[in-house]
């Protein structure tokens, strides 16, 4: 993403001018929308035309438009975006307050404006605009006769490609079919590797299985490459590696995440980061859980108590339409990193996003342990009884 303008009044009123790059920015964008902003931003518009005979045709015309937000929808396998509201400066083909959509193009700019920008979404551009933030993670996840494509970025876990063949059984007396169909699975799942990894952009390939499977298709991949001479798979042999998962399915993604070798190889991305906080917290949950709290009141009261080292809150929380309680969620970030703690916002497209989604979107590890407000609560309701 690339920042052209911004301007931003002391009230927070304003607005920022943008150029999304890549896929990824789309789903950074839908994250800084809300219903009530205004867009601005190139768009097709069909239009009737009457010629001085009297028939009536219509062209597509490109013009650009500014709306006043009212729907948005993400596409997150193709991740595209579109806007859906109402027209509110004059325009030659449209009239106010008629309908548009605009479907958000890459490389194209656009202009976001809101009465208010808040501390989470004035993060969310820096972000995006970091150009050291891109994806640098592909994963390899797979068992016999399945296979997992997917790039890991620091917003999201996109699946680039599902691969899945038959393997029938090894027969007594004749292995045949299943070594054969075994060699339609690896060649298939290296065209997808060359199709959808960009090795001058990723810096490890994590190949992933139960058994192993992981080493048989390694072994397969360099033997082809040489014989081939795939310049590219032998030049980036360095950057695959070999990890240990329960199964091929794409939720195995967390555990490859959390194993210590690729931890140290993916230190500086913020998705391992993202794992070993939510690590942390599960672990912090079993052995003490009077510092570690779930759940949106519980986690406020720990933040009133200054009690807070880090936050885990997912994105999807401040996509909420409703206005004070968007504010309530950015309230609480202000409140804990204005007393020192962490603030880790987890993308909801990424597995361990999901799996904080689960705990309501929040949690907290503590610097101290609180004795546990559920029973507090509890207590102080008995004593009024």
């Amino acid at each position: 993403m690339k920042l052209l303008h911004k301007d931003i009044e002391k009230d927070n009123a304003g607005q920022v001018t943008l150029v999304p790059e890549e896929a990824e920015d789309m789903w950074h964008t839908y994250n800084l929308l809300q219903v009530g902003d205004s867009l601005r931003a190139s768009t097709i518009r069909k239009v009737q035309t009457e010629s001085t005979t009297g028939s009536v045709g219509s062209s597509r015309v490109r013009t650009t438009l500014t709306l006043c937000v009212e729907a948005i929808d993400f596409d997150s396998q193709a991740c595209q975006l579109r806007v859906k509201g109402t027209n509110i400066v004059e325009n030659q083909y449209v009239k106010m307050g008629a309908y548009h959509t605009i479907e958000l193009e890459l490389n194209r700019k656009f202009t976001l404006a809101k009465k208010s920008w808040d501390s989470v979404v004035l993060d969310r551009i820096e972000q995006a605009c970091d150009a050291t933030q891109k994806a640098d993670v592909a994963a390899v996840v797979m068992q016999e006769g399945l296979a997992n494509v997917v790039l890991v970025t620091p917003a999201m876990t996109m699946l680039r490609a599902k691969v899945e063949v038959t393997i029938p059984r090894k027969r007594r007396g004749s292995c045949t079919q299943h070594e054969k169909a075994l060699e339609r699975f690896y060649e298939a799942v290296m065209q997808a590797i060359l199709r959808h990894i960009n090795f001058d952009v990723v810096k490890c390939i994590l190949v992933a299985s139960p058994g192993f499977v992981k080493d048989q298709f390694i072994t397969y991949l360099f033997k082809e490459a040489v014989r081939q001479d795939n310049k590219v798979l032998l030049e980036n042999r360095p950057k695959f590696i070999l990890v240990h998962s329960s199964s091929g399915h794409k939720y195995s993604l967390k555990e490859i995440l959390c194993d210590p070798t690729v931890t140290s190889r993916l230190s500086d991305t913020k998705a391992a980061g993202e794992v070993k906080a939510l690590e942390d917290f599960y672990k912090m949950l079993q052995h003490e859980p009077d510092r570690a709290f779930y759940g949106l009141a519980h986690v406020e009261k720990a933040a009133d108590a200054l009690a807070i080292d880090t936050l885990l809150i997912s994105d999807k929380l401040f996509r909420h339409q409703d206005v004070p309680t968007r504010s309530r969620y950015v309230r609480l970030v202000d409140n804990v990193r204005d007393n020192g703690g962490n603030v880790r916002i987890f993308s909801s497209l990424h597995v361990s996003g999901e799996q904080l989604t689960q705990l309501s979107g929040v949690a907290a590890i503590l610097r101290f342990p609180i004795a546990d407000l559920s029973e507090a609560e509890e207590d102080s309701s008995s004593d009024e009884d």
